[in-house]
């Protein structure tokens, strides 16, 4: 959601009207469960948000919710769920875009639209791009913020040959005006398989938000590593949404062997985001990462992690700030870049990388100088680099820390947006603004 707020609000600010069709309310509370009511608010007042209607057939597990025809007959209600699942549209968001279709229809009856940016995923908003086209003629953009048919962890495609999701994605390219990716890995390996539209797409880059994070070192910190304090335990952090694709075992036991070094002596590695992407999965991450009430009933011993629950967008700053370090938490392979890796640059401490090698992320972070990469999974290294990076966090100068925050000057998100906004004016034909 961080890509397509900040897209809007760019577009909004260069003299676009721009018109946005978003998730319904209830399914934000009721399933997903996560709501930055903060971030909200930083939405430009210019923007019209729209919220078409979404089928929740699949998530649905109180029969009072279910429709008359499920309700009477359950059997054929999931025969036709089933079929447009595997003959219509492969993902169980479809009904929300065809909802979008008849909701811009009625929009552009009034008021002309100029073009459409899709942003997957869901993947659903390139189909409904694609209809919208068909209908109206008016061009589409296809703005990849995830892969759809490519598994980022395993870097194998995602469906088999023939799959429905196939000929959708295929179609969609064919009549997209660009399709926008977020690394030049993902941009090759599309390009590779679609080679008749490889002219028609970019690589816009993933960036920090700027007008909702704070300068770093504008952030009064609680008790700064320094002169006063020089040996109080240091502080890791990580901040995300912690998967169950994520290699959170070897960064637990990695922190755990870490800690046995002087340097990190009663260190903390507190993780800051929320668990999983749905409701019922904070459990099973608790489990694996040694944090759930049974450990504690079993009187574990203490391996200095901690979770602090999700935060908003608006206060991650101060998250950043308290750190002395931060980790770079990632699954997947070598097509896997991550927004977050920009925001953490952004604040000038050392990084420590918890991920398979060779991933996209490495090409951002080649440059950053307060990096450390064990290059893999290995606990023994991973533990060796973070004890580094507590180390350099200890003797980290003022200077250290500005030269590493230049680095990431050039991802803010209004300097990865330019040229996305120039492109969307060549395809709709209206003069970039100076």
């Amino acid at each position: 959601m961080y890509r397509a707020r900040a897209t809007a609000n760019h577009l909004a600010a260069n003299d676009w009207d721009v018109t946005v069709c978003a998730a319904p309310l209830d399914f934000l509370y009721d399933v997903i469960g996560s709501v930055d009511e903060g971030l909200s608010e930083t939405v430009d007042p210019r923007i019209r948000v729209e919220r078409p209607s979404l089928n929740q057939y699949s998530w649905q597990q109180d029969l009072r919710s279910y429709s008359r025809l499920r309700r009477t007959f359950p059997l054929m209600a999931k025969r036709l769920y089933e079929f447009g699942q595997e003959k219509i549209f492969p993902e169980r968001y479809a009904s929300w875009a065809w909802a979008s279709v008849a909701r811009g229809l009625k929009l552009h009856a009034r008021k002309r639209f100029d073009v459409v940016v899709a942003t997957g995923n869901p993947f659903a908003s390139f189909g409904a791009a694609w209809l919208f086209n068909r209908l109206t003629g008016v061009p589409f953009v296809m703005d990849y913020r995830d892969s759809w048919t490519l598994d980022l962890f395993t870097d194998e495609p995602a469906f088999p040959e023939g799959h429905v999701a196939w000929n959708w994605e295929k179609k969609c390219l064919e009549k997209a005006s660009a399709a926008v990716f977020v690394n030049e890995a993902l941009r090759g390996w599309h390009a590779d398989r679609y080679p008749d539209v490889a002219e028609r797409m970019m690589v816009v880059p993933n960036g920090w938000d700027a007008d909702v994070i704070p300068a770093a070192g504008t952030v009064e910190q609680e008790s700064p590593i320094g002169t006063e304090q020089p040996q109080r335990p240091l502080k890791f952090a990580y901040l995300g949404t912690l998967t169950a694709k994520q290699p959170v075992e070897e960064m637990a036991d990695a922190f755990k062997i870490a800690r046995r070094h002087p340097e990190l002596a009663d260190a903390e590695l507190q993780i800051h985001g929320h668990l999983g992407f749905f409701k019922n999965s904070p459990q099973s991450l608790l489990i694996r990462l040694g944090l759930d009430d049974a450990a504690r009933e079993r009187g574990d011993e203490d391996t200095g992690l901690r979770y602090c629950g999700p935060v908003s967008k608006t206060e991650v700053g101060q998250v950043y700030e308290d750190a002395d370090v931060l980790v770079f938490l990632a699954g997947g392979g070598k097509y896997v870049t991550s927004g977050k890796i920009f925001e953490y640059m952004a604040f000038g401490h050392p990084i420590v990388s918890v991920h398979a090698p060779d991933i996209a992320a490495q090409d951002v972070l080649a440059g950053y100088p307060l990096w450390f990469n064990a290059n893999g999974l290995d606990v023994d290294a991973l533990a060796a680099s973070m004890v580094a990076a507590g180390k350099a966090a200890r003797d980290l100068t003022p200077d250290q820390r500005e030269a590493a925050r230049r680095h990431a000057d050039i991802y803010t998100r209004e300097a990865v947006l330019i040229p996305f906004e120039e492109r969307l004016r060549e395809i709709v034909g209206r003069p970039v603004t100076e």
